[in-house]
C-alpha cells in the first residue's frame, strides 16, 4: 500500500467562517452572572441585568442554531461532523448528570449526617446541647429549631432572648407532583414514538407525537408553575424555609429550568418536522432533542422519589 494518501480518501470537514456570536455569548453570561448575584443580594438593577443578560443569550443560541440548521440543510455537514455532534451531545449530558448528583450528593449529606449531628448523633452531644436541646432530627424538617441556648461568645440578640420556631408544610407527593410524574414518563412514550415514526417514515406520526410530547411538557411547566403558588401561598414554604425550603426549590427548580429549555427543544423540533426536515438516516437533532428529555424525565424519577416521597 502506498504512503501516500489522496485527498478523496479523506472526508470534507465544514469549518464555518468567523463569527462574532461567541464573543456576544461571553458578554451574556457574564450580565447574567452579575445580575443574578445582585438580585440575590437585593441590590440595584439587579433583576434588569438578569434579564437583559438572559436576552442576549437567547439571542445569541437562537442565531447560532439557526445558522447550524442551514448548514446542516444544505448538505454542509460529513458523517465526521454527525459524529463530533452525537460526542458533544453526549458529554453534555454527562456534564448535566454529574451536575445533578453534586445537588443529590448533597440532600443525602444533609439527611444523612448533619441533621443526625444537630440531633446529637455522631459525637455531636455538645452542638445539641448549646444550640438545639429541644431539636429532634426529623427529615422532611418543618420547622426551625428555635428556644436556641446560645454558648459563650455569642453576641446574637436574637440568640440571646430565644426566638420562636418558624413552621411550614411539606410538599406531599400524591397531589400535583404525582400527576407531574405521570406526565414526564406519557412524554417519553409519545416522543419514542415519534422517533420510531421518523425511521419509518411516517411524517404524519411523527409531527402528531412529538407535538404531543411538547405540549405534555408546556403542562408539566403550568403544572409546576402552580404548585410554587401553592407552596407561597398555602404552604408557607419558601427558599428561606430551611434547609427542607432551599433543597427543594434547588432541585425542582433547576429540573424545571432544564424542562423549559426541553420543551422550546422539542417545540423547535416540532416545526421543523412540520417543514420537513430531517430523514431517516439524517436526524440527529431529533436525536439530541430526544436524548435530552429522557434524561429530564430520569432526573425527575429521581426527584420524586428522594424529594417528595421519603
Amino acid at each position: 500500500m502506498s504512503e501516500q494518501t489522496t485527498n478523496s480518501e479523506y472526508e470534507n470537514y465544514y469549518v464555518p467562517e468567523k463569527s462574532k456570536l461567541p464573543f456576544v455569548g461571553s458578554i451574556g453570561l457574564f450580565i447574567t452572572a452579575m445580575g443574578a448575584g445582585r438580585m440575590m443580594n437585593d441590590e440595584a438593577f439587579g433583576g434588569w441585568m438578569l434579564l437583559i443578560g438572559i436576552a442576549i443569550l437567547v439571542g445569541m443560541l437562537s442565531t447560532w442554531w439557526s445558522y447550524t440548521i442551514k448548514e446542516s440543510m444544505s448538505g454542509l455537514y460529513s458523517s465526521q461532523m454527525s459524529r463530533s455532534f452525537r460526542q458533544g451531545m453526549m458529554w453534555f449530558i454527562t456534564s448535566e448528570v454529574m451536575f445533578f448528583f453534586a445537588f443529590f450528593g448533597a440532600l443525602f449529606y444533609i439527611r444523612a449526617f448533619v441533621l443526625p449531628l444537630l440531633g446529637g448523633d455522631f459525637n455531636g452531644a455538645s452542638t445539641h446541647d448549646q444550640l438545639f436541646p429541644e431539636y429532634t432530627p426529623a427529615w422532611p424538617m418543618t420547622e426551625m429549631p428555635g428556644d436556641f441556648i446560645p454558648s459563650e461568645g455569642f453576641s446574637d440578640n436574637k440568640l440571646q432572648q430565644g426566638v420562636a420556631a418558624d413552621s411550614w408544610r411539606a410538599m406531599g407527593a400524591w397531589g400535583l407532583p404525582a400527576i407531574n410524574t405521570a406526565i414526564l414518563l406519557t412524554s417519553s412514550w409519545t416522543l419514542t414514538i415519534a422517533h420510531h415514526a421518523l425511521l419509518e417514515k411516517n411524517r404524519p406520526t411523527l409531527v402528531l407525537f412529538t407535538s404531543i410530547t411538547a405540549m405534555l411538557g408546556i403542562i408539566f411547566l403550568g403544572l409546576q408553575a402552580y404548585e410554587y403558588y401553592e407552596a407561597y401561598a398555602h404552604y408557607g414554604l419558601t427558599l428561606q424555609s430551611g434547609v427542607y425550603g432551599s433543597t427543594f426549590f434547588l432541585l425542582t427548580g433547576f429540573h424545571g429550568m432544564h424542562v423549559l429549555i426541553g420543551t422550546i427543544f422539542l417545540i423547535v423540533l416540532s416545526l421543523r418536522t412540520a417543514k420537513g426536515h430531517f430523514t431517516a438516516k439524517e436526524h440527529f437533532a431529533f436525536e439530541a432533542g430526544a436524548w435530552y428529555w429522557h434524561f429530564v424525565d430520569v432526573v425527575w424519577v429521581f426527584l420524586f422519589i428522594f424529594v417528595y416521597m421519603m
